[in-house]
């Protein structure tokens, strides 16, 4: 797709929930369900809106986006946040103890539905990159949601993280999508993000029946839900794979 620019974001384009709304297609429904991650987003959109970014069409409308967090990390793999959730409690409580970051944490980047399949989600990462190093951030990383991992949510992160294609590339899309823009996979994440919620709100969340405390298999999920009907809770724990473009 041509003729595209690059739009940054501002705190009025969460707020007006154009980036919010883009992210919200193609996810589960209880991907929202991150407790942790709620506490600390109010906070990401006020002061990060910088790293938040559009592609908009020649009619000025967003065709794909991008977003991330600036925080301090050395280049350790041994060293990187747990995953999603702790990059945004790392990036916040950097900020608060004036902790001058240099390295940019992509959260996220997601195309229209219907315009899926024309490489806009690369090239938003592509300019979510180019951001970085031009707000002098010296390393881009990115805690990758393995999408394909649905397939096997039975399958140990490490252990799907290493099926690779005859081409070399790995199994998944995703995974693939940032090894064509030249990232590499460093390091697993087992635990990037925790989503809890009640056993009626997992109901809803997966359309399934959970009439028993156990381990339960649930659409788009990476791994298995747990549940454990005598607190009324649903516990669900989402694996990713850390990618790092520079």
């Amino acid at each position: 797709m041509d003729h595209l620019t690059v739009e940054r974001s501002d705190a009025r384009d969460w707020a007006g929930g154009q980036l919010t709304e883009l992210f919200s297609d193609g996810f589960p429904e209880f991907i929202t369900a991150d407790r942790v991650a709620k506490e600390y987003l109010g906070r990401v959109q006020e002061w990060f809106a910088a790293f938040d970014l559009f592609l908009v069409d020649r009619s000025g409308v967003p065709v794909a986006g991008g977003w991330g967090v600036p925080l301090r990390w050395d280049g350790d793999p041994d060293t990187l946040p747990t995953g999603y959730t702790d990059a945004l409690i790392r990036a916040v409580r950097g900020r608060e103890e004036g902790v001058e970051p240099d390295t940019l944490v992509i959260c996220g980047a997601i195309v229209t539905p219907a315009l899926k399949g024309q490489g806009l989600a690369g090239r938003a990462l592509g300019a979510l990159r180019v951001l970085a190093l031009e707000s002098g951030l010296q390393r881009v990383v990115a805690p990758v949601r393995p999408t394909l991992k649905a397939r096997y949510p039975l399958t140990p992160i490490d252990t799907f993280a290493g099926w690779i294609r005859e081409d070399g590339l790995s199994l998944d899309p995703w995974v693939r999508t940032h090894q064509r823009l030249g990232a590499r996979a460093i390091a697993c994440a087992p635990e990037s993000q925790t989503m809890t919620g009640s056993v009626a709100a997992w109901e809803k969340w997966t359309g399934m029946a959970l009439p028993d405390s156990g381990d339960y298999v649930v659409p788009q999920g990476l791994s298995p839900l747990r549940v454990n009907r005598s607190i009324d809770e649903g516990r669900y724990v989402e694996p990713g794979i850390w990618m790092r473009h520079v």
